[in-house]
């Protein structure tokens, strides 16, 4: 890995790596091989989905299955070695950024995948916008470890102004690509290698001068630190696989996050509202629901209780409540958030439910935190989304939001391009 460039505290600092790809001939379809990022994948049935459809998905890498955590993480350990010695992923031959689309319909992203430079949220150059759970740093810390791999991209974006990166993009997309896949949610994939000196140079001059919002992979990213902690000596521990998206150019879809209470029915759930929230019940679809949640928001908080088989519109708290239930010492764009209030109004104070995983899951499909809380009788917590311009605004005065509060996309298929630590 080329680690010469401008310091990191000028800017982004992005540099080329050999990356490991799926040799097309050993597998059955690169878009059998791929997967969603491993907190997609929520689902056992589709963890056995994607395990079923080649022996060599990426999901059994990313989400081996063994009795214990240790035993896991071995188990990907010697399989991601076991693939690289039966040829089915092999090495590029140099260092390489990638320029990766993704599309479908009317939706186009394109960006460029590299190696950057690790930095903390108090250098200002790469802005989280959300906490992370520990537990969750530490499971995928222990995986990177002993693969001693980043085996999928972290999804950052940036505002950029033109030139640069964007022609070097503009220019590349014209060439034949090194692969072209569709995957089942009938989004088309394409990678290029960016290999010219120049344009490697043009792309590293032009980043130098931005910050980067995580949109995809907070815990990822405080896994890249752990590490770099563990390895103080200047290498490859000092960078971390990411994808970046210029959104000036590129924007990017935001979503919520939903929540599913596991142990909290949901008439406990509304029996505890009282008369602090508005409650409607609604007889609709789940995206006539939807959009009824999209119109409550427009005027303050509001939530979607689901799993009694029906829907529930709760909204319009009550001031007072907000009052004694809200932290007071931070940013009224903070405060006022559906994340902010249903974690510290409704989850801290009327349903004292803690934020482990035993109690609540973090869903990013509808239909599925539906369908789970019907089937093991617990709560579903529709949220409806954050404007990114709220969420940057709020990373860049260095202000967190509640766990799992937003989900930008499209995200990028897992198992496309993945770095090797032993090859930098």
């Amino acid at each position: 890995m080329n680690t010469s460039g401008p310091a990191a505290d000028d800017g982004l600092h992005l540099v080329p790596f050999r990356g490991l790809r799926y040799v097309p001939e050993r597998v059955g379809s690169l878009a059998a091989v791929t997967s969603p990022p491993y907190d997609v994948v929520v689902r056992p049935d589709g963890l056995h989905h994607l395990e079923s459809a080649d022996p060599h998905n990426i999901v059994r890498l990313i989400l081996p299955q063994a009795i214990s955590p240790g035993t896991r993480h071995r188990k990907a350990a010697v399989t991601l070695d076991r693939w690289l010695a039966d040829g089915v992923l092999a090495p590029d031959p140099e260092p390489a950024l990638y320029v990766y689309e993704q599309s479908s319909g009317d939706i186009l992203q394109r960006g460029i995948i590299g190696a950057l430079e690790l930095t903390t949220p108090a250098e200002g150059i790469v802005l989280p916008h959300e906490d992370v759970m520990p537990h969750v740093v530490e499971d995928r810390a222990d995986l990177m470890r002993t693969t001693a791999a980043n085996l999928e991209p972290l999804l950052l974006t940036y505002r950029g102004n033109g030139g640069g990166p964007a022609d070097v993009i503009e220019r590349t997309v014209r060439r034949t690509p090194l692969l072209a896949t569709t995957t089942e949610d009938g989004f088309s994939h394409r990678l290029w290698a960016i290999t010219d000196p120049a344009e490697l140079a043009a792309v590293s001059a032009g980043l130098a001068e931005h910050q980067a919002l995580i949109a995809d992979g907070h815990h990822r990213w405080a896994t890249y630190l752990r590490l770099r902690e563990e390895h103080p000596q200047p290498g490859p521990w000092n960078y971390g696989l990411v994808l970046l998206i210029d959104t000036a150019r590129y924007p990017l879809r935001v979503r919520a996050i939903h929540r599913l209470l596991n142990r909290l029915p949901v008439a406990d759930a509304l029996a505890a509202l009282g008369d602090d929230f508005r409650i409607r019940r609604l007889d609709a679809t789940l995206p006539d629901a939807m959009t009824s949640l999209a119109a409550a928001a427009t005027d303050g908080n509001a939530f979607l209780l689901a799993g009694d088989g029906t829907f529930h519109l709760v909204d319009r708290p009550a001031p007072e409540l907000l009052a004694r239930t809200i932290p007071e010492d931070r940013p009224q764009a903070w405060r006022t958030l559906d994340a902010t209030v249903l974690h510290a109004t409704l989850l801290d104070h009327l349903w004292h439910i803690p934020d482990a995983p035993e109690d609540i899951s973090y869903i990013h499909d509808t239909e599925a935190a539906v369908e789970q809380a019907e089937r093991r009788g617990g709560t579903a917590v529709l949220m409806h989304p954050v404007r990114e311009d709220v969420v940057r605004d709020l990373a860049q005065q260095g202000v967190t939001m509640p766990r799992k509060s937003t989900s930008f996309g499209p995200k990028p298929a897992t198992g496309l391009v993945l770095r090797s630590l032993a090859l930098d």
